[in-house]
């Protein structure tokens, strides 16, 4: 039970350290100036989240497999529970979530619950993502050479969420075609 514990205490200090930053420092207003579009700030959340969450989850995988620290597999009933099970679990009360229409408005709390919410469906896409050689074997491969099917499953998706975040403008600008030569460009 130590993996779960490990890996739910990493979650909850990703997940309050980037609402921490966000709320209490000047990198929420950057944050809001620099992307005044509140879908793309989600996106750049979950982004964020996403790479993070991988990395420190791979990290914690390779400890355990290599008897680093006091680290160990989630058992239940003599049965390994891989991180995607808690990965899934995370999406589907995220996207609950999202239906409901929690964190759509514009008060504090509503922001506060959907910075929450994109922050977690980084966190719950990168626990599922990460093993998704194993849900396309239908086997244990994550080291094996089919795994790297999990790494191009992640490296795909993270690259949809950041272009989502940052290359938006990009598409915006190519899609109204050039500017006017008679008029400025802001800078």
């Amino acid at each position: 039970m130590t993996g779960a514990i490990v890996l739910l205490i990493f979650a909850v200090l990703v997940t309050a350290t980037i609402l921490f930053l966000l709320h209490r420092t000047d990198l929420g207003s950057i944050l809001y100036t620099g992307i005044p579009d509140r879908p793309r700030r989600r996106l750049f959340l979950a982004a964020v989240s996403f790479f993070i969450t991988f990395l420190g989850v791979r990290l914690l995988v390779t400890c355990i497999t290599h008897h680093i620290g006091p680290f160990g597999w989630v058992m239940v009933g003599g049965e390994h529970i891989h991180h995607l099970v808690w990965g899934i679990l995370i999406l589907l009360a995220v996207g609950y979530a999202w239906l409901a229409e929690v964190g759509s408005g514009t008060t504090p709390k509503d922001i506060f619950v959907s910075r929450l919410l994109a922050i977690s469906y980084g966190v719950g896409a990168a626990l599922t993502l990460d093993e998704f050689a194993l849900w396309l074997n239908l086997k244990d491969v994550y080291w094996a050479r089919q795994g790297r099917e999990s790494i191009d499953a992640v490296i795909l998706f993270g690259a949809l969420l950041a272009i989502s975040a940052w290359g938006a403008p990009l598409f915006n600008r190519s899609v109204s075609g050039p500017p006017d030569p008679g008029q400025s460009t802001p800078r």
